[in-house]
């Protein structure tokens, strides 16, 4: 890749100095670009410092190496994701659209042109202790929050509950993606409102208990 034809090029050749919250947003972009297209372990700082089209000593000079550049990366898309459910419950009016916005929100992450959710379900680093750590919080908070609208809305105890929450999150976030390997599938809205009902019918077996 040419430094010469890049925007953030200067006319010597030299990249050209952006200040340095910037550069750091520059860098974490064309991270995620070469972690999705090799996955964790294939993809190196000299692949990342040539996708952003800056030496390896300005690389380093924002991320000690790539595990931390990695994590970084994860807690910045999980952060993103973590807002835009707890949105789609908040905003919400009823639990049936709750569940229909849960569902939709991990179709439209698995969806997203810059397929951030490489990261989180195909990256290779299943078994790193600090990624998995991260991902069983993420978890455990989303089902935790889903959780206390079934425990109002059924009389189910916060156990149980939490449970089902968990259920939510596993049937969505499979069935999300296995929908995008499919050649031949539905459009995103459809795929969601069927992944939506089926879950529905199941929560809404719960009755309140009287």
């Amino acid at each position: 890749m040419s430094s010469a034809s890049s925007p953030e090029s200067a006319a010597n050749g030299r990249t050209k100095r952006l200040p340095r919250e910037q550069r750091r947003r520059q860098l974490l972009d064309c991270a995620l670009q070469v972690f999705v297209a090799k996955g964790y372990h294939a993809a190196s700082m000299d692949d990342i410092a040539e996708a952003a089209e800056v030496s390896k000593p300005v690389l380093y000079q924002h991320f000690p190496g790539k595990h931390e550049l990695f994590l970084d990366l994860l807690d910045t898309h999980l952060s993103q994701l973590r807002d835009e459910l707890t949105s789609a419950l908040s905003e919400a009016e009823t639990n049936k659209e709750r569940v229909t916005g849960t569902v939709t929100t991990f179709y439209e992450f698995i969806a997203r042109e810059d397929e951030a959710y490489r990261l989180v379900f195909a990256a290779g680093m299943d078994h790193d202790e600090e990624v998995s750590d991260r991902l069983e919080r993420f978890h455990d908070a989303m089902a935790a929050a889903i959780a206390e609208v079934i425990a109002d809305d059924t009389g189910q105890p916060m156990a149980e509950a939490t449970m089902l929450g968990h259920g939510l999150l596993g049937m969505a976030t499979t069935a999300a993606r296995h929908w995008s390997r499919l050649s031949e599938r539905p459009d995103l809205r459809t795929s969601a409102q069927l992944t939506s009902r089926l879950a529905w019918r199941g929560i809404s077996g719960f009755p309140k208990e009287g």
